[in-house]
């Protein structure tokens, strides 16, 4: 199903495709949980750079899809090309789709108030099957854990999307995984958003030029420090790491 892990500045990323993750999406609900997804951006990995904790949750996931065109573009670098996104937003479209069909009930965790319920009802209008476990807006803060686990846990949910924003959702999950045992639980950050028409997604063909950054810059331009990081500082990083890279291969080979 999936030809490798490769990693990017320590981070491992799993090259896989839409329609694979969603057979192994399946795969991990069928078996029972607990697992993790996590859909990693070049703001992922910049994190992962600073925080120990963060990157220690991604080594820890059951899988990591490439999210970000940024993160193609790194691996390509590298010389361990991935042959294409899986994004936070086109997953969760496909895990709907699944769920609707294979009776899954999904429960949606986050975003502002009313927003959850606004994002499954467009998934429900859409797939009129699909089962909506539950719907909480809930907090990111480690107090509140007992009370939003004994409402996730009341409600049975086969998938959990969690859209607290990174790195906080994917602490939430690996927090409270070991004990809710949901089969697929998943960080969305703000596909909520994106789903119940509050922020609008970058049109198709800059997303595929991968200019979906400077939609946002435009749109949210409050994200300027994170555009920024995930931008500019991302491929810096990521060249300094592969000539870093080619000057101990050169080194090994007049070694040898």
């Amino acid at each position: 199903m999936r030809s490798g892990r490769i990693k990017i500045l320590g981070v491992p990323i799993d090259d896989i495709t839409e329609p694979e993750a969603v057979v192994l999406a399946q795969a991990m609900i069928e078996s029972g949980g607990p697992h993790q997804i996590c859909t990693v951006n070049p703001e992922f990995i910049m994190e992962a750079q600073r925080n120990p904790a963060f990157r220690a949750v991604l080594q820890a996931s059951d899988l990591n899809t490439p999210d970000g065109f940024g993160v193609l573009l790194a691996a390509r670098w590298l010389g361990t090309p991935l042959r294409g996104r899986v994004t936070g937003v086109e997953l969760t479209l496909r895990l709907a789709a699944l769920a609707a069909e294979r009776g899954y009930r999904i429960f949606f965790l986050g975003a502002g108030p009313g927003v959850a319920e606004a994002a499954a009802a467009v998934l429900q209008q859409r797939w009129p099957r699909l089962q909506i476990a539950g719907c909480y807006a809930g907090s990111p803060d480690p107090a509140n854990d007992e009370e939003q686990r004994q409402i996730i846990a009341a409600a049975q949910p086969d998938i959990l999307l969690v859209a607290y924003g990174h790195p906080r959702q994917e602490f939430w999950i690996a927090r409270n995984q070991p004990v809710l045992q949901i089969p697929l639980a998943m960080g969305v950050g703000g596909t909520f958003d994106y789903l119940a028409g509050r922020v609008p997604r970058a049109p198709r063909l800059l997303r595929r030029l991968g200019l979906e950054w400077a939609f946002r810059l435009v749109v949210q331009p409050a994200r300027w420090r994170r555009i920024i990081d995930a931008v500019p500082v991302f491929a810096l990083t990521v060249v300094s790491q592969g000539r870093s890279r080619d000057k101990v291969c050169r080194s090994k080979c007049r070694q040898e």
